[in-house]
């Protein structure tokens, strides 16, 4: 592998950072690019550290921080640039590929380090171009890949100490203290399908039709809003179809009540522990969601944004559908680009009132 030229940490005089700089684009490092670009003065063009247009004569060449500051000094890209960010694009995304890979089949969990001594990267580069192919860092993508191993290896005929070691733990207490918050319950309870866990619900009425409220050991784990108080509770009894469900009591109808006050008036606030249960990018939109404030709506493509995946529109769209909190998780909050109503797990009409009584 070609040796990479990276910046130290802390900057030499600008004279010295700038031939640093210069050994970087005469090597076509592209483990650089993400550091700086040069303009060429003599054609007003600037280029990554990788280009592969001719080089320059180095009297020519004056380096800058980043593209914007390169455009805002009266350079613009070159041709052959464009051609040289598809070709970077689909080279990291095919190492961004492979580091997923390593992470999915690896027995023990590689480090950042190695991730990036892989990849022929900086850590600090690697992190960043991973964050923005796969929305999720290094670390937060391992622990996802190891629920769903842990999730299948529990879901298999295996017995728990099997799913212990199939998962890539190396010890019983390091699986016990991760698995609860994985899974939202313990391991045995989750491999007899949830059979052991107690979910306490009540159906009531609020303005806006039936309402189903559900309870776990960990907090609220659904309200359910429609016309139909039998169809929510199938809709429950789909979503933990193994749980012990119990008829709420006098004490579970108070909290019913804060739930309606909360539909009321969203001014107010629901102060309620939450049991928020989905895969990691699941989470991430949904406390997003949690982010915008009552009477403020934004778009998909506003919170693929916000949540570090520009491009994860649609899979924004799905996380805000498989979503089971309503109003406290607000979904309702988004709306297409152009301020359109968009869809709505519980109705359209729904989602147009609520925002109304938010505005």
């Amino acid at each position: 592998m070609k040796p990479r030229l990276t910046l130290p940490s802390v900057l030499p005089p600008k004279s010295s950072a700038d031939d640093i700089r210069w050994a970087a684009v005469q090597g076509r490092d592209a483990a650089t690019d993400g550091d700086f670009v040069y303009g060429v003065k003599t054609t007003g063009i600037y280029c990554r550290p990788s280009s592969s247009a001719r080089l320059p004569k180095r009297e020519n060449v004056e380096f800058f921080d980043n593209a914007q500051a390169a455009e805002a000094a009266g350079y613009r890209p070159s041709r052959r640039a464009s051609a040289d960010r598809t070709a970077a694009a689909t080279q990291r995304t095919a190492l961004v590929a492979k580091a997923c890979r390593l992470i999915e089949n690896a027995e023990v969990q590689p480090n950042l380090d190695a991730l990036a001594e892989q990849a022929g990267m900086s850590t600090f580069h690697f992190h960043r171009i991973f964050k923005a192919e796969t929305g999720l860092t290094p670390k937060a993508y391992s622990s996802a890949s190891r629920a769903r191993r842990m999730r299948g290896e529990l879901g298999g005929s295996g017995t728990i100490t099997d799913a212990i070691y199939g998962s890539g733990f190396n010890s019983n207490s390091r699986f016990y203290e991760a698995s609860v918050g994985m899974l939202g319950m313990r391991p045995r309870d989750y491999k007899d399908g949830g059979y052991n866990a107690e979910i306490r619900f009540a159906v009531g009425q609020c303005s806006l039709g039936a309402i189903l409220v559900a309870q776990s050991q960990r907090g609220i784990c659904a309200i359910l809003l429609g016309d139909d108080p039998d169809l929510l509770v199938r809709d429950l009894q789909d979503q933990f179809r193994k749980a012990h469900l119990i008829g709420g009591d006098a004490d579970f109808e108070q909290l019913i009540a804060q739930v309606v006050g909360f539909i009321e008036a969203p001014a107010l606030g629901l102060k309620l522990p939450l049991d928020v249960q989905g895969t990691a990018f699941q989470e991430r939109v949904w406390q997003a969601l949690r982010e915008i404030p009552p009477g403020m709506t934004a778009s998909y493509s506003d919170i693929a944004e916000r949540i570090g995946s520009p491009k994860a529109v649609r899979a924004v769209a799905q996380a805000c559908a498989a979503n089971h909190i309503a109003v406290a998780i607000p979904c309702h909050r988004v709306v297409r680009r152009n301020g359109d109503i968009s869809g709505y797990r519980w109705g359209v009409e729904r989602k147009r009132e609520l925002l109304q009584r938010e505005a």
